[in-house]
Protein backbone atom coordinates (compact mmCIF):
# COMPACT_ATOMS: atom_id res chain seq x y z
CA UNK A 1 0.00 0.00 0.00
CA UNK A 2 1.47 3.22 -0.88
CA UNK A 3 1.22 6.12 2.03
CA UNK A 4 0.36 9.61 0.38
CA UNK A 5 -1.02 12.12 2.82
CA UNK A 6 -2.60 13.83 0.19
CA UNK A 7 -5.24 10.82 0.38
CA UNK A 8 -8.73 12.27 1.58
CA UNK A 9 -10.54 9.80 2.84
CA UNK A 10 -14.03 9.32 4.25
CA UNK A 11 -14.71 6.28 6.54
CA UNK A 12 -17.37 3.65 5.84
CA UNK A 13 -18.86 4.06 9.71
CA UNK A 14 -21.03 1.48 11.67
CA UNK A 15 -20.89 2.52 14.71
CA UNK A 16 -18.80 -1.04 15.62
CA UNK A 17 -15.33 -1.88 16.56
CA UNK A 18 -14.23 -3.16 12.96
CA UNK A 19 -14.95 0.41 11.12
CA UNK A 20 -13.84 2.71 13.92
CA UNK A 21 -10.36 0.33 14.24
CA UNK A 22 -9.37 -0.11 10.75
CA UNK A 23 -10.24 4.34 10.45
CA UNK A 24 -8.05 4.06 13.59
CA UNK A 25 -5.22 2.10 11.51
CA UNK A 26 -5.57 4.45 8.15
CA UNK A 27 -5.13 7.64 10.44
CA UNK A 28 -2.02 6.15 12.37
CA UNK A 29 -0.66 5.51 8.59
CA UNK A 30 -0.65 8.96 8.24
CA UNK A 31 -4.07 9.30 6.20
CA UNK A 32 -6.20 12.06 6.48
CA UNK A 33 -9.79 11.12 7.56
CA UNK A 34 -12.48 14.26 6.52
CA UNK A 35 -15.85 12.40 7.09
CA UNK A 36 -17.92 9.43 8.19
CA UNK A 37 -20.09 7.91 6.02
CA UNK A 38 -23.21 5.53 7.38
CA UNK A 39 -25.58 3.51 5.52
CA UNK A 40 -29.21 3.69 7.73
CA UNK A 41 -30.54 0.71 6.83
CA UNK A 42 -34.25 -0.13 7.41
CA UNK A 43 -33.96 -3.71 7.05
CA UNK A 44 -32.14 -5.95 10.29
CA UNK A 45 -30.95 -8.30 8.39
CA UNK A 46 -29.29 -6.22 5.53
CA UNK A 47 -26.74 -8.20 3.45
CA UNK A 48 -24.39 -5.26 3.69
CA UNK A 49 -24.75 -2.65 6.73
CA UNK A 50 -24.68 -2.93 10.33
CA UNK A 51 -27.56 -1.70 12.24
CA UNK A 52 -28.18 -2.48 15.96
CA UNK A 53 -26.27 0.71 17.37
CA UNK A 54 -26.73 2.80 14.24
CA UNK A 55 -28.41 5.79 15.49
CA UNK A 56 -25.34 6.71 18.08
CA UNK A 57 -23.06 7.68 14.62
CA UNK A 58 -23.73 11.27 15.15
CA UNK A 59 -22.29 11.41 18.70
CA UNK A 60 -19.31 8.87 17.53
CA UNK A 61 -18.92 11.74 14.72
CA UNK A 62 -19.37 14.45 17.28
CA UNK A 63 -16.35 12.53 19.64
CA UNK A 64 -14.29 11.97 16.76
CA UNK A 65 -14.62 15.89 15.31
CA UNK A 66 -15.47 14.70 12.10
CA UNK A 67 -18.92 15.66 10.12
CA UNK A 68 -20.75 12.74 9.10
CA UNK A 69 -23.45 11.93 5.60
CA UNK A 70 -25.86 9.40 6.76
CA UNK A 71 -28.63 8.00 4.22
CA UNK A 72 -31.43 5.54 4.43
CA UNK A 73 -31.90 2.43 2.62
CA UNK A 74 -34.67 -0.04 2.75
CA UNK A 75 -32.06 -2.55 2.64
CA UNK A 76 -32.94 -4.35 -0.24
CA UNK A 77 -30.15 -7.03 -1.37
CA UNK A 78 -27.92 -5.08 -4.15
CA UNK A 79 -30.59 -2.21 -4.42
CA UNK A 80 -29.29 -1.05 -1.71
CA UNK A 81 -25.68 -0.80 -3.09
CA UNK A 82 -27.72 2.06 -5.24
CA UNK A 83 -27.82 4.06 -1.48
CA UNK A 84 -23.98 3.32 -1.02
CA UNK A 85 -22.98 4.98 -4.32
CA UNK A 86 -24.91 7.98 -4.06
CA UNK A 87 -23.54 9.13 -0.17
CA UNK A 88 -20.68 8.18 -1.36
CA UNK A 89 -20.88 11.01 -4.41
CA UNK A 90 -22.29 13.42 -1.56
CA UNK A 91 -19.02 12.61 -0.30
CA UNK A 92 -17.08 13.39 -3.17
CA UNK A 93 -18.63 16.33 -3.79
CA UNK A 94 -19.02 17.79 -0.30
CA UNK A 95 -15.56 16.81 1.38
CA UNK A 96 -13.45 15.76 -2.23
CA UNK A 97 -12.19 12.13 -0.69
CA UNK A 98 -10.33 10.15 -2.97
CA UNK A 99 -10.50 6.89 -0.87
CA UNK A 100 -12.87 4.71 1.43
CA UNK A 101 -12.57 3.23 4.55
CA UNK A 102 -13.73 0.16 5.00
CA UNK A 103 -13.61 -2.44 8.39
CA UNK A 104 -14.40 -5.30 6.15
CA UNK A 105 -12.02 -8.58 7.55
CA UNK A 106 -12.91 -11.61 5.48
CA UNK A 107 -16.28 -10.89 3.85
CA UNK A 108 -16.16 -11.55 0.31
CA UNK A 109 -19.30 -10.60 -0.06
CA UNK A 110 -19.24 -7.17 1.08
CA UNK A 111 -15.59 -6.32 0.18
CA UNK A 112 -16.76 -7.24 -3.91
CA UNK A 113 -19.20 -5.00 -3.93
CA UNK A 114 -17.67 -2.13 -1.78
CA UNK A 115 -14.88 -2.37 -4.51
CA UNK A 116 -17.31 -2.45 -7.23
CA UNK A 117 -19.17 0.41 -5.92
CA UNK A 118 -15.75 2.83 -5.55
CA UNK A 119 -14.00 1.81 -8.78
CA UNK A 120 -17.34 2.90 -10.58
CA UNK A 121 -16.86 6.44 -8.80
CA UNK A 122 -12.72 6.52 -9.18
CA UNK A 123 -12.39 5.94 -5.51
CA UNK A 124 -9.36 3.76 -3.69
CA UNK A 125 -10.30 1.03 -0.94
CA UNK A 126 -8.56 0.91 1.77
CA UNK A 127 -9.54 -2.27 4.30
CA UNK A 128 -6.65 -2.73 7.12
CA UNK A 129 -8.05 -5.49 8.89
CA UNK A 130 -8.50 -7.79 5.68
CA UNK A 131 -7.57 -11.41 6.53
CA UNK A 132 -6.21 -10.48 9.42
CA UNK A 133 -6.77 -13.11 12.28
CA UNK A 134 -9.99 -12.72 14.12
CA UNK A 135 -8.34 -13.33 17.01
CA UNK A 136 -5.99 -10.76 17.08
CA UNK A 137 -8.19 -7.99 15.50
CA UNK A 138 -10.05 -8.59 18.75
CA UNK A 139 -6.93 -7.99 20.94
CA UNK A 140 -5.54 -5.80 18.93
CA UNK A 141 -8.35 -3.53 19.90
CA UNK A 142 -8.04 -3.56 23.61
CA UNK A 143 -4.02 -3.31 23.41
CA UNK A 144 -4.84 -0.05 21.46
CA UNK A 145 -7.40 1.58 24.27
CA UNK A 146 -10.90 0.60 22.33
CA UNK A 147 -13.66 0.26 24.91
CA UNK A 148 -16.98 -1.27 22.78
CA UNK A 149 -19.96 -3.59 23.78
CA UNK A 150 -21.99 -5.55 22.44
CA UNK A 151 -25.03 -4.43 21.08
CA UNK A 152 -26.28 -8.01 19.99
CA UNK A 153 -25.79 -11.60 19.84
CA UNK A 154 -26.55 -14.18 17.62
CA UNK A 155 -24.75 -18.05 17.99
CA UNK A 156 -24.94 -20.88 19.61
CA UNK A 157 -22.58 -20.16 22.93
CA UNK A 158 -23.67 -16.66 23.25
CA UNK A 159 -26.70 -15.48 25.23
CA UNK A 160 -27.64 -11.87 26.54
CA UNK A 161 -25.48 -11.86 29.44
CA UNK A 162 -22.75 -10.74 26.80
CA UNK A 163 -25.31 -7.59 26.13
CA UNK A 164 -24.10 -3.75 27.14
CA UNK A 165 -21.04 -4.75 29.38
CA UNK A 166 -17.72 -3.35 28.34
CA UNK A 167 -15.48 -6.26 26.49
CA UNK A 168 -12.32 -8.00 28.03
CA UNK A 169 -9.32 -9.80 26.92
CA UNK A 170 -10.98 -12.89 29.13
CA UNK A 171 -14.15 -12.35 27.35
CA UNK A 172 -11.67 -12.43 23.40
CA UNK A 173 -10.56 -15.71 25.02
CA UNK A 174 -13.92 -17.62 25.76
CA UNK A 175 -15.01 -16.42 21.99
CA UNK A 176 -11.89 -17.92 21.11
CA UNK A 177 -12.67 -21.48 23.14
CA UNK A 178 -16.18 -21.04 21.59
CA UNK A 179 -14.84 -20.59 18.13
CA UNK A 180 -12.60 -24.08 18.17
CA UNK A 181 -15.84 -25.74 20.08
CA UNK A 182 -18.75 -24.35 18.02
CA UNK A 183 -16.78 -22.96 14.70
CA UNK A 184 -18.15 -19.20 15.64
CA UNK A 185 -16.32 -16.32 14.19
CA UNK A 186 -13.98 -14.58 17.44
CA UNK A 187 -14.71 -11.07 15.67
CA UNK A 188 -18.53 -11.85 14.99
CA UNK A 189 -18.47 -10.95 10.95
CA UNK A 190 -20.16 -14.18 10.63
CA UNK A 191 -23.29 -12.01 12.27
CA UNK A 192 -22.61 -13.36 15.80
CA UNK A 193 -22.28 -10.13 17.30
CA UNK A 194 -22.30 -6.63 16.90
CA UNK A 195 -20.85 -4.46 18.54
CA UNK A 196 -20.46 -0.40 20.06
CA UNK A 197 -17.43 1.64 20.63
CA UNK A 198 -17.85 4.49 23.37
CA UNK A 199 -14.20 5.42 23.41
CA UNK A 200 -11.40 4.69 21.64
CA UNK A 201 -7.77 6.90 20.41
CA UNK A 202 -10.06 8.79 17.73
CA UNK A 203 -12.41 10.26 20.20
CA UNK A 204 -12.32 13.73 22.39
CA UNK A 205 -15.01 12.45 24.00
CA UNK A 206 -16.67 8.51 25.24
CA UNK A 207 -20.38 8.04 24.69
CA UNK A 208 -22.11 7.13 28.03
CA UNK A 209 -25.41 4.56 27.80
CA UNK A 210 -27.56 6.19 30.01
CA UNK A 211 -30.19 3.47 29.33
CA UNK A 212 -31.01 0.58 27.71
CA UNK A 213 -33.41 -2.12 27.06
CA UNK A 214 -32.70 -5.79 26.50
CA UNK A 215 -34.73 -7.91 23.81
CA UNK A 216 -34.41 -11.58 24.16
CA UNK A 217 -35.55 -13.37 20.99
CA UNK A 218 -34.50 -16.95 22.38
CA UNK A 219 -31.84 -18.44 24.09
CA UNK A 220 -28.99 -17.38 21.72
CA UNK A 221 -30.14 -14.22 20.09
CA UNK A 222 -30.46 -11.32 22.03
CA UNK A 223 -30.16 -7.11 20.86
CA UNK A 224 -30.24 -3.97 23.43
CA UNK A 225 -32.08 -0.64 22.48
CA UNK A 226 -30.55 2.34 23.27
CA UNK A 227 -32.79 4.65 24.93
CA UNK A 228 -30.99 7.80 25.97
CA UNK A 229 -27.09 8.10 25.23
CA UNK A 230 -24.55 11.31 25.67
CA UNK A 231 -20.94 12.35 25.33
CA UNK A 232 -19.39 12.48 28.55
CA UNK A 233 -15.69 13.87 29.34
CA UNK A 234 -12.62 10.98 29.33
Amino acid sequence: MDISNDERLGVLFSSGKDSAYAAYLMQKQGYKLVCLITVKSRNPYSYMFHTPGIDLVPLQAEAMNLPILEQDSEGVEEIELWDLKEVLEEAVERYSISGVVTGAIASIYQGARIERVCSELGLRVFSPLWHMKQEDVMKSLLRDGFVFIFTSVAAQGLDSSWLGKRITEDDVDKLVELGASLGINVAGEGGEFESLVLDSPLFTKQVEICRFEVERIDEHTAKIVILDARLGSK
